[in-house]
């Protein structure tokens, strides 16, 4: 098992390019700055002990040392001990509505990005209760078979966009129905769904699906996001928003909660129906609910010790901090023999 420890170090990664752009720049510069000196084979003679190749390996060198400090910092590690452990705890599974409507904005910073702060942190919440994420539009599909690696749970949810499933819609039915399935054969009533959308359900019948749930022993909570009056749809290029969502003829598109549908599943499921705001979105209620379902007794396994790989980029890291310490940006005479940077003197000699 591999994961990241500091994941948050990532973002750090986006100075690279940064650096690289500066360093372009700088040498831009200071190639225009020679060349208001005077000649430039002119200006070659009165310096010719500068090397512009060793400047650019002295970087180079620099840029792969701090791209292995951030990797470092991240610590990857790995799993070096499969542990099985006995739990008690429910199964849940997460259907959670990614079509275009969850852009509204009308919760912050949207209505799937308000879900998905919710759900990591009734990830953090959970003790020993497996765990699924079935993302839908106008499809179903599984994001995240059930489990108990709430770490993996994590990871798996930050993909999660309104891009990544291309049929639009709003297939509820089917996700539930998906939902089912993926429980498996195992019997019990410590089995709950947790549907999180906007309601607008236009692609197949949603409460039956939801008795078919209830004959399993299964129950069906619905989250409402979203409001009744209903909220435009931004569309955003290179993060600047640009307009809004219309229809084909031309009107904008406003999308607004179903709240009767909501409560007829969560009414047919014997769950409950919560409307989400951005103060409380509901999914500690709902986990209240789902601590009263029946706990079951399972095995899982997994890795209770991960070994630290970070010495792995450090330790070069360091090694190349050392070896740019000692290369100076002077032609070198000896170095000229061996031709390595490819620069020629005004004498016509390799530096």
């Amino acid at each position: 098992m591999f994961r990241l420890e500091h994941i948050h170090y990532l973002y750090a990664l986006l100075v690279l390019p940064v650096l690289i752009i500066l360093f372009a720049a700088s040498l831009k510069w200071r190639k225009k700055a020679i060349r208001l000196l005077g000649d430039s084979a002119v200006v070659n003679l009165l310096m010719p002990d500068v090397s512009t190749a060793k400047m650019k390996f002295k970087f180079i060198i620099l840029l792969i040392a701090l791209f292995l400090i951030i990797s470092g910092l991240i610590n990857p590690q790995m799993g070096s001990k499969l542990q099985e452990t006995k739990r008690n705890g429910a199964d849940v599974i997460i259907a959670l509505d990614v079509s275009n409507s969850m852009k509204a904005e009308d919760l912050s910073p949207n209505r799937l990005g308000r879900a998905k702060q919710a759900i990591a942190k009734l990830l953090d919440k959970l003790e020993g209760d497996r765990i699924g994420i079935i993302i839908f539009a106008g499809e179903p599909y599984v994001q995240l078979p059930i489990t108990t690696d709430y770490a993996a749970a994590k990871l798996f949810l930050e993909t999660i966009d309104t891009d990544i499933i291309p049929t639009q819609g709003t297939a509820i039915g089917s996700a539930i129905r998906l939902s089912i399935e993926s429980f498996g054969h195992d019997v019990g009533k410590n089995k709950s769904i947790i549907v999180i959308t906007d309601g607008e359900n236009f692609e197949d019948d949603a409460v039956k699906a939801t008795q078919e749930a209830v004959e399993k022993g299964i129950t069906v909570n619905t989250i409402g996001l979203g409001s009744a009056s209903g909220s435009p749809i931004p569309i955003y290029k290179n993060g600047t928003q640009t307009g809004f969502k219309k229809d084909k003829d031309g009107s904008t598109v406003v999308t607004k909660l179903n709240e009767e549908m909501l409560q007829q599943i969560a009414a047919a499921g014997n769950g409950a129906y919560i409307h989400a705001s951005n103060s409380e979105i509901g999914l500690n209620l709902i986990l209240e609910e789902i601590n009263k379902l029946e706990k079951k007794t399972f095995a899982s396994k997994m890795y209770s010790d991960y070994d630290d790989k970070f010495y792995f980029f450090l330790f070069p890291a360091l090694l190349l901090l050392i070896i740019e310490l000692f290369i100076n940006e002077r032609r070198s005479k000896w170095l000229a023999k061996f031709n390595l940077f490819g620069e020629s003197t005004a004498n016509g000699e390799s530096t």
